[in-house]
């Protein structure tokens, strides 16, 4: 028998158990996960007090992997099996990456996904993303214990369906309940308008380490909905570090680099940027693996110049967003600024020229995101009772069919809000036609060949009619992820055929529960350490349950009774200091069994308390 917890209402001899709920920014260059608690929300921290995780993993022998800041340091020295940035190549194949070559990794051809070569084994990104996903979750159970909810997980708001359910899948295979996906944008935006209680129409310039985003937010009494979305999901501070690179190597006239010597010049010249952002002037020297030396001196004016161009292609998405909102400058009440690439000097002071207003910077814009994701998942998870608000988001670009002629029938525009479904009526173009393909795609051109293949399947059963005559209801619906489910029905016979739309080219279910199951398998010494802890915290939650109880009911105890307690708290005590799983389990059961009259006595006291004066046609 279970030990009872039997208190009056509205009090109890415990306090309230929470639950937490995460928000994960996983980020190109660097990720970060946040929780709330006590009504604070706040960035998790590590064990060093670092709240940020470099998005770098790195597979070493012994099936080892490092995470985070020790992958960082080994970029130099092992670049083909550490892996960064992964985030530009998720939910892609080499043939949408134009700068494959510039990459020091050595990939695996294949048509649907991106496939690293690594001394443990093939990995995708997928897998990549999820060892980062899994070492923020473990940090957070350091942080908050093992009553984890799930998590909010941010993505840029310009990522495609494909994209987006790799996220998902990374998630998953780190184990990790998925609440919900939310743009980048949208979570700043949840952040501060929370943080300063403000209201109008703003701007949200996201400028990563990889991706671009803007957006366009309208804030009031608690309702924050996007009115438009945009970006470039391949522009980020990586390519402000890759001019340098390419200026460094052109004026040192420097040829044969080995991939260690672009990892190092890579990271060097991340550093000198970042030095530039506060200083101007900065100065790298480093030698090569050939022995060749090279120095470079840049000041920030040759910093601003240099990349001036990639700050004013910044500005198009810009343009772009406020026409998509049918919105002019006037109309803007602020401009948020996220993401880490924005501390750049000549970043703001575009941003805040084109604007001609002070742009808004006091939030933190490399932990804003998270804040935000974090607030929207305690939120969800109903933490949050009063005071709550309302998040309308929007699908970043078109979805729809293929017809006749190969070409594409929108049925989802762009910033349509979600969650949505709309449905169109199509027909036959041929006589006795008894099947018809429904081919979805995404994106924004006239013509098929133009746009994204997302799926493909076939309605069968059409009753064999003239050309026009079929009735066919196709349906799209988008959840609250921003992820598609297509249905095609014939109308006058109620055939039907759907499909929870998973890219072509992406990681199919038997793929994921491949990888799960392999992680599982050499997952031995981890599923050791989480049993180990989940016995500490039920031999310590016991021992609370018990000493509450000894504190308002000992009076029900015989001395030899009180004293057999005593003894077994004390026994598992000493097995929790000693770390030994068996013998806390054993000492788990003894003090149960221990207390298992005990806990029938409060009972009996109890409900002759509740009974008391009570007529027996009352009960």
């Amino acid at each position: 028998m279970v030990l009872l917890h039997i208190s009056e209402p509205n009090q109890s001899p415990q306090p309230h158990e929470d639950r937490f709920a995460l928000g994960i920014d996983l980020g190109t260059t660097n990720s970060l996960v946040a929780s709330t608690k006590s009504s604070e929300t706040t960035c998790l921290k590590d064990e060093m007090g670092r709240n940020t995780l470099p998005s770098v993993v790195r597979y070493c022998d012994n099936n080892k992997i490092e995470v985070g800041f020790d992958a960082l340091k080994a970029q130099k020295i092992d670049p083909q099996n550490t892996i960064s940035s992964t985030k530009r190549l998720i939910g892609k194949t080499l043939e949408d990456i134009p700068t494959i070559d510039n990459l020091p990794y050595e990939f695996v051809p294949d048509e649907n996904i991106i496939k690293y070569k690594t001394r443990q084994g093939i990995k995708t990104p997928i897998e990549v993303s999820s060892e980062i996903l899994k070492t923020l979750y473990q940090r957070a159970e350091k942080n908050l214990g093992d009553n984890i909810a799930g998590a909010v997980i941010t993505v840029p708001a310009y990522f495609n369906d494909a994209q987006r359910q790799a996220t998902k899948d990374a998630a998953r295979l780190a184990g990790i309940n998925v609440l919900r996906l939310i743009n980048e944008p949208t979570a700043a935006a949840i952040a501060y308008g929370l943080e300063n209680e403000s209201e109008g129409r703003f701007v949200v310039y996201d400028l990563g380490g990889g991706t671009l985003d803007v957006s366009i937010l309208e804030l009031s009494n608690g309702l924050f909905k996007v009115l438009a979305t945009g970006g470039n999901t391949a522009l980020g501070g990586d390519d402000f570090d890759e001019e340098i690179v390419n200026y460094l190597v052109k004026k040192n006239n420097l040829t044969n680099l080995s991939e260690e010597d672009i990892q190092l010049i890579s990271s060097l010249a991340r550093s000198l940027k970042e030095h530039l952002t506060e200083n101007d002037s900065a100065v790298i020297k480093a030698n090569l693996s050939s022995q060749e030396s090279f120095e470079l001196r840049l000041t920030q004016d040759e910093f601003f110049r240099l990349t001036q161009f990639l700050v004013d292609k910044t500005l198009n998405s810009v343009k772009q967003v406020l026409k998509d909102a049918k919105l002019a400058l006037d109309d803007i009440n602020g401009v948020i600024m996220v993401g880490g690439s924005t501390r750049m000097p000549h970043v703001q002071s575009t941003l805040n020229n084109f604007f001609k207003q002070e742009l808004l910077t006091n939030l933190n814009p490399e932990t804003v995101v998270a804040v935000g994701a974090a607030k929207q998942a305690n939120l969800l998870i109903g933490n949050q009772q009063q005071d709550g608000w309302l998040l309308l988001d929007v699908t970043p670009l078109s979805l729809g069919i293929e017809t006749y002629g190969g070409l594409a029938e929108k049925i989802i525009p762009r910033n349509s809000t979600i969650p949505i479904a709309k449905a169109q009526e199509f027909t036959t173009f041929k006589d006795g036609q008894s099947a018809m393909m429904v081919h979805v795609i995404q994106g924004e051109r006239d013509l098929v060949a133009d746009n994204r293949s997302l799926a493909k399947f076939t309605l069968t059963g059409i009753p064999p009619m003239v050309a026009g005559a079929a009735r066919i209801l196709v349906t799209f619906q988008i959840d609250a992820d921003g992820l598609l489910s297509v249905t095609a029905k014939e109308k006058t016979t109620g055939i039907s055929q759907s499909i929870e739309v998973k890219p072509s080219y992406g990681l199919d279910d038997d793929a994921i529960t491949k990888m799960l199951q392999d992680s599982i398998a050499h997952a031995g010494e981890d599923a050791q350490k989480r049993n180990l802890k989940e016995a500490l915290t039920e031999a310590e939650g016991l021992i609370n349950a018990v000493l509450a109880a000894l504190e308002t009911d000992s009076d029900l105890l015989t001395s030899e009774e009180n004293k057999m307690i005593q003894e077994s708290i004390k026994n598992l005590q000493g097995a929790c200091k000693n770390s030994q799983i068996d013998t806390i389990r054993a000492g788990i059961e003894d003090l149960s069994n221990v207390t298992e009259s005990f806990a029938a006595k409060r009972m009996d006291k109890n409900i002759s308390k509740i009974l008391s004066g009570e007529h027996i046609n009352n009960i």
